[in-house]
């Protein structure tokens, strides 16, 4: 399969990369600085437009571009950074999606799981309704640009949840306070965090490039977790101890709009598509990510 990636120098990315590394697929990049082998094509979004030709010569597209929810401080300017990043990259590629004469088969969208809002302790899989959130604006806005792919095209909508990944992310901000024994759950510790690990990421976005799904698709573990469940198991694989609550009052006062959208809300995923199509989850318990954040640390 001849795949097209966007935001391909993320932790995401790379993971995918990683995964598809052993497979006969011929994988392109997408990158805005100049390009460093044939692998590689040059584009800015901003200038807007990307040659057609591109598409006709490409099988499935991956889209991952957005700037980091948590990568600065939420001021205004960076909101709107959210906002343009993920919008506008999207729209590129879609229009050039339908321009081609022979676009790909497949398109693979992130969304995230934002899209949710703060539900409370709702079971929510793909045909729930959206929150009121800026981060559920930003999905709804971001996945109606990638709706705008030709109905030929099977277009995928990730939302994924939070990925724990030593390479990024959020585990290593949770991990620093546990090493240093300082470590405890955010705000109440009863939201639940739908996570996934980065090698169930990256492994269902392979599945995603083959099964006959559309639409809507929950990336995160089918055992959802509070986050005082999380941090106890991320301390356990520490060893060391989760008795220091961080109250919601000093994350507000620290971090203001970023700790009510990021890190209060409660969002209990189901992964609801990717069980009835047939993934299965590695690291599918608490478990099962202790031993996974152990070994990677050990990698």
């Amino acid at each position: 399969m001849r795949i097209l990636i966007s935001g391909a120098s993320g932790t995401i990315g790379k993971a995918f990369m990683q995964q598809l590394a052993p497979g006969p697929h011929v994988v392109t990049r997408l990158v805005r600085r100049t390009p460093s082998g044939p692998d590689e094509i040059k584009w800015d979004p901003t200038a807007g437009g990307l040659d057609p030709a591109i598409m006709d010569a490409t099988d499935a597209v991956v889209n991952l571009s957005g700037a980091g929810i948590a990568g600065a401080p939420w001021t205004r300017g960076y909101k709107e950074t959210l906002y343009s990043s993920r919008l506008t990259a999207t729209r590129t590629l879609v229009d050039s999606i339908q321009r081609a004469e022979s676009p790909p088969a497949v398109f693979l969208s992130q969304s995230a799981s934002g899209y949710y809002g703060d539900r409370g302790s709702e079971v929510l899989p793909e045909s729930a309704a959206s929150g009121d959130l800026l981060l559920s604006d930003i999905c709804r806005r971001w996945e109606a640009e990638a709706l705008r792919a030709p109905e030929s095209v099977r277009t995928v909508l990730m939302r994924t949840g939070v990925v724990m990944s030593t390479k990024g992310g959020a585990l290593p901000k949770l991990l620093v306070p546990l090493r240093l024994f300082v470590g405890g759950p955010l705000g109440s510790g009863k939201q639940w965090w739908p996570w996934v690990t980065l090698d169930d990421q990256a492994r269902a976005m392979a599945f995603l490039l083959e099964a006959e799904v559309s639409g809507p698709v929950n990336i995160a573990s089918p055992s959802p977790a509070t986050v005082a469940e999380l941090t106890e198991a991320l301390g356990a694989a520490l060893n060391r101890p989760n008795r220091f609550r961080v109250p919601e009052w000093l994350l507000t006062a620290v971090l203001g709009q970023l700790a009510r959208e990021l890190l209060l809300p409660s969002a209990r995923l189901d992964p609801t598509v990717l069980r009835d199509a047939g993934f299965e989850f590695r690291q599918d318990s608490l478990d099962d990510l202790v031993q996974w954040v152990r070994e990677s640390r050990r990698a």
